[in-house]
């Protein structure tokens, strides 16, 4: 027989028949052969054998409607108190309607053929094919901009301190109510993942705060503190010897606030660095219509966002991150015993000290902040 080939080496083609004791880890390792779920398998397999590694920091990028969809309660909170996430760049959109679970607000399952004038006039708002009481915004709106009349909002912060302190509220609105393991924002508060907000004024926390600016509310988002702080979560991650992972669900304006840690740290300030080395991308945008959301990890190699000689360790599925996420997240429970938390949050002094100790060691004494 002639030499095999070195593009034969693959695992056989041989699935094992799908039974009704079939576990989610054995269909993704088994029966996920090619296409978009041999992707899939690619990015579990890569999230649970590499990126959950003790020494490496991992972060999310969440956009589109995934908690109004259940999904911070499904899978992220899940993630979040495995010490599966340690930090999170998200619309403020997912934000705002996280806090509907923690307040106990009902949100139902409904259809996208609803006839949306109908709706209307009833009272009722669509999310595709979620519904809910038009009155549950006006409690959350109301919720939020009582809250921020408190004393510790009367200053510019990082939205990463914003949804710290808003969490720590809703934390406790939920132990009042009951509803516990209800709110990514509770979680995060009480595992210390700093979450961000890439675009701070589009969604209705950011209009709440506009709101509350208009009566004299000093609270005032400062996204220099942001890019500087992500960019040092990053840069922390790599000065200790470890790894940084970037998990992409979706796209928009979250994934490139995600991605641009690097370029910050390379292009902007000058330090010595190559780039992210893990990369999974959820997407069902193509690269060749001019969309960021699109956009391979190959082509982020030419941005220094990723480590060009970490380009294997990247997959990218074009699949619906609805579907994509309970199966990465079953996967990960299943296959990797729970890392212990990094609460980058409360390290968040110490990192910014580094990163300005770095770039005024190269530039002289200029504050990052």
């Amino acid at each position: 027989m002639a030499r095999k080939s070195k593009f034969l080496t693959g695992r056989r083609i041989d699935p094992s028949p799908i039974t009704s004791e079939t576990s989610i880890a054995e269909l993704v390792d088994s029966d996920f052969v090619s296409y978009n779920a041999g992707r899939l398998r690619e990015a579990c397999q890569l999230f649970v054998d590499k990126i959950l590694s003790d020494d490496v920091t991992v972060g999310f990028s969440l956009s589109g409607a995934l908690t109004p969809a259940g999904l911070g309660i499904s899978a992220l909170i899940p993630l979040i108190e495995n010490g599966f996430v340690d930090w999170i760049v998200s619309t403020g959109a997912n934000l705002y309607h996280d806090a509907h679970f923690a307040m106990g607000l009902p949100m139902h399952r409904g259809t996208p053929n609803a006839d949306d004038v109908a709706l209307r006039e009833e009272g009722i708002v669509r999310i595709y094919d979620i519904f809910f009481d038009y009155d549950i915004l006006i409690s959350t709106d109301d919720f939020f901009r009582e809250l921020l009349k408190a004393p510790e909002f009367q200053r510019a912060m990082s939205t990463s301190e914003l949804h710290y302190r808003v969490g720590k509220y809703l934390a406790e609105r939920e132990k009042l109510l009951g509803t516990e393991k209800k709110s990514l924002l509770a979680a995060a508060y009480h595992y210390a993942v700093p979450i961000y907000t890439s675009s701070p004024g589009d969604s209705s926390i950011g209009m709440n705060v506009a709101a509350m600016a208009l009566k004299g509310n000093k609270l005032a988002f400062d996204v220099s503190l942001d890019v500087n702080e992500s960019a040092a979560i990053v840069l922390d991650a790599k000065r200790r010897g470890g790894k940084s992972a970037a998990i992409i669900l979706g796209g928009g304006s979250p994934k490139n606030f995600l991605l641009q840690t690097e370029p910050h740290i390379q292009e902007v300030l000058s330090l010595t660095e190559k780039g992210h080395d893990y990369f999974i991308q959820i997407t069902d945008a193509r690269a060749d219509t001019g969309g960021l959301s699109g956009a391979t990890p190959a082509e982020a190699v030419s941005w220094g966002k990723i480590d060009p000689d970490r380009l294997p360790d990247s997959v990218v599925c074009y699949v619906d991150s609805t579907i994509a996420l309970p199966i990465l997240t079953a996967y990960a429970l299943a296959k990797h015993p729970p890392r212990t938390p990094k609460r980058l949050f409360d390290r968040r002094e110490e990192l910014m000290k580094n990163i300005e100790k770095e770039f005024q060691e190269k530039f002289g004494k200029i504050k990052l902040r």
